[in-house]
């Protein structure tokens, strides 16, 4: 059975969606994208440096946008389960038939600008601790402050919290941490810093139609599966102030019985998690059109 899973926001490097935009009618549509949600996707995700797509308010629609256009490229294939991580769940409700493209980056886009105006509040970050027991770390995030925003499995746990108590976690990291790695985000999202975003996000979804899912949607909240639209898409909304539990979605996909997991582009972050949490899974990230054979193949074996 194959999973299709979408990377969070700190997956993007400058150029990264350049090979992509090369692909026959790619240039169009994500020109028509761009005209919908009034940002220039091309520009950010071809010529704009590290800082400018480390933008909050960019760097969601560009991700939600180069995830899209790299499953498309896949032709009409049929994972057994769909997911993403933070902001790439909107990749995948798009994915699971819940959302239409426009309508996905439209909310996205206003998803990424509430977000940063909720950051804008307080100086916040998150940090990757790589190493460590959940036991023991969860309970020292808490003594400085901090959040364990993402718990991602495989001994990964991203803190988030103002940038004081991320330079105190550096100084006092916990037992079994080998390393504290600031992450390439604009702010303590997934946390209660974020809880202004939440009410912009309800208001922007009322008008949303959404479908039910034509896969299974994993979602970042319990690992649970979501059986409505509107269960989707409240899902999303509350998602921004709560922790991702990555590893829940994994222990899901286990259930479920997950042969293969694909990773749409930028790929490797989550396939790089697989890879350690989920042994006997063959992975495989999207990150260049080169790529693209070799996920066609992993579909016929297991989708």
């Amino acid at each position: 059975m194959l999973v299709l899973v979408a990377p969070g926001q700190g997956a993007q490097t400058p150029g990264f969606l350049t090979p992509w935009l090369e692909l026959p009618g790619a240039a169009d549509r994500v020109a028509a994208w761009s005209d919908a949600i009034g940002l220039d996707l091309a520009h950010y995700g071809t010529q704009a440096d590290a800082d400018e797509i480390r933008d909050t308010a960019v760097a969601q629609p560009l991700l939600v946008a180069a995830g899209l256009l790299s499953a498309a490229a896949l032709g009409d294939i049929s994972p057994g389960a769909v997911a993403g991580h933070s902001v790439g769940e909107f990749t995948a409700a798009v994915l699971a038939g819940v959302l239409d493209e426009t309508a996905a980056l439209a909310l996205v886009r206003k998803r990424g600008l509430a977000m940063a105006e909720a950051a804008a509040i307080t100086e916040t970050g998150m940090s990757a601790l790589l190493g460590g027991d959940a036991a023991t770390t969860v309970p020292h995030l808490e003594k400085l402050g901090l959040t364990a925003a993402n718990v991602n499995g495989a001994g990964q746990i991203v803190a988030a919290g103002t940038r004081e108590q991320l330079a105190a976690l550096a100084e006092d990291k916990p037992e079994g941490v080998r390393r504290v790695v600031p992450l390439k985000v604009a702010g303590a999202f997934h946390t209660h810093h974020m809880a202004p975003a939440v009410d912009r996000l309800a208001e922007a979804a009322k008008d949303l139609e959404p479908a039910d899912p034509k896969v299974a949607y994993v979602s970042n909240k319990d690992g649970l599966t979501a059986a409505t639209g509107d269960d989707v898409v409240a899902r999303l909304v509350g998602q921004v102030a709560n922790p991702v539990r990555w590893d829940l979605c994994m222990d899901t996909f286990r259930e479920l019985g997950a042969t293969a997991l694909l990773e749409v582009c930028p790929g490797g972050t989550l396939t790089g998690i697989a890879k350690r949490a989920l042994p006997g899974v063959k992975t495989l990230p999207l990150k260049t059109p080169d790529d693209l054979d070799a996920a066609r193949e992993l579909i016929a074996e297991h989708a």
